[in-house]
């Protein structure tokens, strides 16, 4: 598949070739003109850059992190209404990742069959209800069950959303999906900013139905604008069949199709396991970076909330850098890089001594994992659509649900430090995988 900022030659949106607009002419004096003309009508097809799909899509994106940052901060309010022990507020708490992870395969065929718009809208609107949900329970089992609905909300969201930002993308043709992720990132302090300061003012109840409301008037705007600019998807079928030949004559199946097919899968799972790497680290140090900071290196309360908000800020940061990086550097090589910068980063975060080395780690973790979660989704999403996109998304949530417990089993067997060495071993292999995604996507070009 081709990189994301590069324009695609298939489709109803390809430009016309050179070679192509020449042979119209009658004369060799006629060519320039043609090739400015063909220029110019390129130029001015393609979608302003900050178009209104693209803003409604990076509002769905943004109240998708401030939803669920919403649920995280009154977490231990929940808790305590529910009386859970934390082996069983931790179950309770898997439900959402159980939610998530199956309704992920189920959104991503809808959206072959029906687009993504129309999924993107409803998911957002089921998880605005959801969140409202968990302060009215009064037992464990409840809560599960609230928690599955929120993680299917969850879940279904980030399938759709992404489906169409990789759609989005196409159609801009500029690589601008770090900057849908950034906005999700920006949702998300904001969501844990605004929970905070309202913690000991609003109860649970009220807080979470504030963030339910805001829910629904950003789906209600955002999906009102997202959906004018919908257009019915082709059949299943007719995306999947090949062009017509333009030639006359008995058409013969390509023999390569099957193979191609099998190369596309793998290139998925390969993206998918790059994900899984990257998000390995994020849902590792969301969970125990304070402890790091606390217990390992003596930091004082202040200092260890710093380190976390530290960490979230250079991701935010490298987010909103992420189109500009892309162009820059192009999807494989800003992927490399920023898993070695991660690995760099998290190996001085782990083993140094002092706070401030740790500090700087952070930020280097940030920097180095921001872009690989989304440039991996967002190129299985070019090579198999929305079910690629709903693969690759699985495989990447698996890793924000297995990195917390795997490093609390291993901090208890050989300490805190050196587990959080395996964040450092992880963001490595997401390089290594992006090189190798590289050389497979180019192999399965034409």
């Amino acid at each position: 598949m081709p990189p994301i900022n590069k324009i695609s030659t298939t489709g109803p949106t390809a430009a016309v070739p050179p070679a192509a607009t020449d042979s119209r002419t009658d004369s060799p004096g006629d060519s320039p003109a043609g090739s400015a003309e063909a220029r110019r009508s390129a130029a001015e097809s393609r979608p302003p850059a900050w178009s209104g799909a693209r803003l409604a899509l990076t509002a769905f994106f943004a109240v998708d992190g401030f939803l669920f940052a919403t649920w995280v901060v009154r977490i231990p309010d929940v808790r305590a209404q529910v009386h859970a022990s934390h082996a069983a507020l931790g179950l309770a708490l898997l439900c959402v990742s159980a939610g998530a992870v199956a309704t992920m395969p189920l959104i991503g065929r809808l959206c072959l069959r029906y687009g993504s718009r129309r999924p993107t809208v409803l998911a957002l609107a089921l998880l605005s209800g959801a969140v409202v949900l968990p302060p009215h329970t009064h037992s464990v089992p409840a809560l599960g069950a609230v928690l599955l609905l929120f993680g299917a909300g969850y879940g279904a969201a980030n399938v759709a959303m992404n489906s169409a930002a990789v759609e989005l993308v196409a159609e801009l043709r500029r690589p601008v999906m770090p900057s849908f992720h950034a906005g999700y990132s920006l949702g998300g302090l904001l969501g844990a900013a605004v929970g905070g300061l309202l913690a000991d003012r609003l109860t649970a109840a009220w807080a979470l139905a504030a963030g339910g409301a805001v829910g629904l008037l950003v789906t209600a705007w955002a999906g009102s604008v997202l959906l004018r600019t919908d257009t019915a998807p082709a059949p299943a079928a007719d995306r999947q069949a090949p062009a017509p030949a333009a030639a006359t004559g008995p058409v013969t199946p390509a023999a390569p199709t099957a193979s191609a097919a099998v190369g596309a899968r793998a290139l998925v799972l390969l993206l998918g396991c790059t994900a899984l790497c990257s998000s390995y680290g994020e849902g590792s140090l969301a969970d125990w970076a304070t402890l790091h900071l606390t217990d390992d290196v003596h930091a004082g309360a202040g200092l260890a909330a710093f380190g976390y908000a530290a960490y979230a800020f250079a991701m935010t940061a490298g987010r909103l850098a992420g189109t500009w990086l892309t162009i820059r550097f192009g999807p494989t090589r800003l992927m490399a890089l920023g898993g070695l910068t991660a690995a760099a980063g998290m190996l001085l975060a782990a083993l140094s001594p002092s706070p401030w080395p740790v500090l700087g780690g952070f930020v280097l973790v940030g920097l180095g994992l921001a872009n690989l979660f989304p440039l991996a989704i967002a190129r299985a999403g070019e090579t198999a659509g929305p079910h690629g996109v709903a693969t690759a998304s699985t495989l990447g949530y698996a890793g924000m649900l297995i990195g917390p417990p795997v490093i609390g089993f291993l901090a208890d067997a050989a300490g805190l430090p050196l587990a959080l060495t395996t964040v450092s071993v992880a963001a490595a292999g997401a390089a290594a995988l992006a090189t190798l995604t590289g050389r497979a996507g180019g192999s399965l070009r034409p």
